[in-house]
């Protein structure tokens, strides 16, 4: 197959032959040129749009779908690990082609996204067709920046690339902003978990009218054409005559090998983990500001807003630039260490009862996120002159292989969030109704926090509640204890007495030891003869005062007396604790802890204990990663030198004009200066 067998697109052909065919044979002017690059920006954006919708409403789909937080994020896990072979595929597109692939692949995912996923029942089903919505994904997304590669000559290569890469950066910004438009505030776990279908149903129809458009317009440049390395437009007469002549099959021969190089390999691994971040942002902000400041979902997704905005600025300006002053390594660097040194300003906001408020949140994002964006735009536009260095026919092959390591890495990446980030399920699953609770049932949080006063008081229940009950029989107990006491103590000397009140009454008139013998024995014979007798009489008589003190309140202590197993409960409760729930205020907290619904305290009694933990660890285990990020942004850094491009731009004008130069000597050897 040669540039020469390649098929133009020309009034010619039937509607539907126009459909299918859409190669050109000679490279368009600037016009046709911008509109089929808008068109791939547009597909690109679309198609990231797609791909992340699912962050907005990442709360609800775990709620609805029944999913805990680890199985959600291995499931996005697998899906780019499979996404990853859908890219090394693209590669393909170097020998068939890249126009055709984006077209149906915008029609099959867009039938997926609007219809298949919302119909999902439950949590395997939904992940399986995601699963084969990511193989498409995979494919269609090397796909695109591959045409932005052939339709952008090297000069223009970072605005083109930056405008491509505001295709993911603007799919997360339409997420963000129609989630924030059509998501109600008070939607939430707890009101309507189904409520994220309707987010698909956007996004799958917005998918499908865009595939109208590409079906119609979207073309792409012949073999011949694209497998050259073209520098400036001013190339583009020597582009056509070498392309009548150019070998396609010859110069796609072993191009694979030719790519399996440290600039590609480890520039392309040092990107990918450089955007640990991003990765994050986009598939957790929503759960992390949920879950760390008690955001809700619209206002996450209002984050999403300023960080994506700020983000698709840096992408776009900093392509021009970096155009402008021929030069891509200097931005990167710039780039890199200004987004490392706001991941670090913002994991140090994840403090536990820390609140930072939405506009501090929303500019550290920002700022970040357009740094980000200085970092990548240049990396895309220089990796992609680093692969036409080594083959210009090889393009896509380039891009597969960045393509299949990114999403290895995203895969990687999402594998380990679970075992560093272990927090989040039960706050996502049981934190917004453990919350709900808690503010309708503030006796709740205040048993949580006075756990011992509320196992003492449910420990002695029985008698505290008697004494709550009857608070004249506790406060008479109180103050006829001591004769309480005696009237036990002195129990049998006192039924004695009461038996024979007539005798005591007689032996009274005397004093002690003065009794008539025969008083005494009647006495004794009274108190049961003999020497029990004699001994229970002693024991009165050295015991007079108290069992007088007893004799004297008798009718009170009588009054008592239908209570005196409760009281003997009530003696035993420790006096501590008698302390604790007297307390003031205290009484009416556990009246109030009583009061709340069975139903609601098993709720609680089931969850709120690891809510309450999660919540605690749950900053810190996000700060771990956040260094991961960090990490990943200084291995970036230190790959750039690998790739192509000058650090100044003089060095680059120069290498521009001997450029040109070569340029002109090959026209004029061609006939066509």
């Amino acid at each position: 197959m040669t540039a020469a067998t390649a098929d133009p697109v020309s009034g010619q052909r039937s509607l539907f032959s126009s459909l299918i065919h859409r190669q050109l044979d000679s490279y368009p002017n600037t016009g046709p040129r911008v509109w089929y690059l808008a068109l791939t920006v547009l597909a690109t954006i679309t198609l990231y749009y797609e791909l992340y919708v699912g962050g907005s409403v990442s709360t609800l789909v775990l709620t609805n779908l029944h999913m805990s937080f680890t199985f959600y994020v291995l499931a996005l896990a697998f899906g780019n690990l499979i996404g990853a072979f859908g890219s090394l595929f693209a590669g393909l597109t170097d020998r068939y082609g890249r126009a055709n692939l984006v077209v149906f692949g915008l029609l099959f995912t867009g039938i997926f996204v609007a219809f298949v996923l919302p119909a999902a029942t439950n949590k395997w089903t939904f992940t399986i067709e995601g699963f084969v919505v990511a193989v498409v994904e995979g494919m269609c997304l090397v796909s695109t920046p591959a045409l932005i590669r052939d339709f952008s000559p090297q000069v223009g290569r970072a605005t083109a690339m930056g405008f491509w890469t505001s295709g993911p950066v603007l799919g997360s910004l339409i997420v963000a902003i129609v989630g924030s438009i059509t998501i109600p505030a008070a939607v939430s776990a707890t009101h309507d978990p189904h409520f994220w279908t309707h987010e698909y149903h956007i996004c799958g129809t917005v998918g499908i009218v865009v595939f109208l458009i590409a079906l119609f317009f979207l073309r792409e440049l012949s073999p011949g054409l694209r497998d050259q390395l073209m520098v400036t437009m001013r190339d583009r007469a020597l582009i056509e005559a070498r392309a009548k002549g150019l070998d396609v099959e010859a110069a796609l021969q072993g191009h694979w090998r030719q790519l399996m190089k440290a600039d590609i390999i480890v520039s392309a691994l040092a990107v990918s983990i450089m955007l640990l971040i991003y990765y994050a942002l986009v598939g957790f902000l929503v759960i992390y500001v949920g879950t760390i400041f008690g955001y809700s979902v619209n206002e996450g997704n209002n984050l999403g807003y300023w960080a994506w905005a700020f983000n698709a600025l840096g992408v776009i300006l900093i392509g021009m630039l970096s155009d402008r002053l021929r030069v891509r390594k200097p931005f990167m660097v710039v780039g890199g260490v200004g987004a490392a040194v706001l991941v670090v300003l913002f994991l140090l906001q994840s403090k536990v009862g820390a609140h930072p408020n939405f506009s501090t949140i929303a500019a550290l994002l920002a700022i970040m996120l357009f740094f980000l964006g200085v970092a990548y735009t240049p990396w895309m536009a220089s990796f992609t002159e680093t692969v036409e260095h080594r083959n210009p026919a090889a393009t896509a092959a380039g891009l597969a292989i960045w393509g299949w390591i990114i999403r290895v890495v995203v895969f990687a990446s999402f594998a380990l969030i679970p075992v560093v980030i272990n927090s989040v399920t039960p706050l996502v699953n049981y934190g917004a109704q453990v919350k709900a609770y808690a503010t309708e049932y503030p006796a709740l949080v205040w048993a949580g926090s006075h756990g011992k006063i509320v196992a003492d008081a449910t420990k002695y229940s029985v008698p505290l509640t008697f004494a709550k009950d009857n608070p004249t029989v506790v406060a008479n107990a109180t103050k006829y204890a001591v004769q309480l006491g005696n009237a036990a103590k002195f129990a049998p000397e006192l039924a004695v007495m009461e038996k024979n009140p007539t005798l005591f009454a007689q032996a009274a008139k005397y004093p002690a030891g003065k009794v008539p013998a025969a008083l005494q024995a009647k006495l004794v014979a009274a108190a049961g003869g003999g020497s029990t007798g004699i001994g229970i009489l002693t024991t009165i008589g050295a015991n007079q005062t108290a069992i007088n003190g007893v004799l004297a309140v008798g009718p009170q202590l009588q009054a008592l007396a239908p209570y005196a197993t409760q009281l003997t409960a009530l003696s035993k409760v420790p006096a501590s604790v008698i302390t604790e729930v007297s307390a003031p205020g205290v009484g009416t907290e556990l009246a109030a802890a009583q009061a709340v619904p069975a139903s609601v305290d098993a709720y609680m009694t089931a969850h709120a204990a690891s809510v309450t933990s999660a919540a605690a660890k749950s900053p810190g285990q996000w700060r771990t990663w956040f260094w991961v990020c960090f990490a990943g942004i200084v291995a970036f850094l230190l790959s750039i030198p690998l790739l192509r491009g000058r650090w100044r731009p003089r060095d680059a004008k120069a290498d521009e004009d001997a450029h040109e130069a070569m340029v002109q000597a090959e026209l004029a050897k061609l006939g066509t200066a």
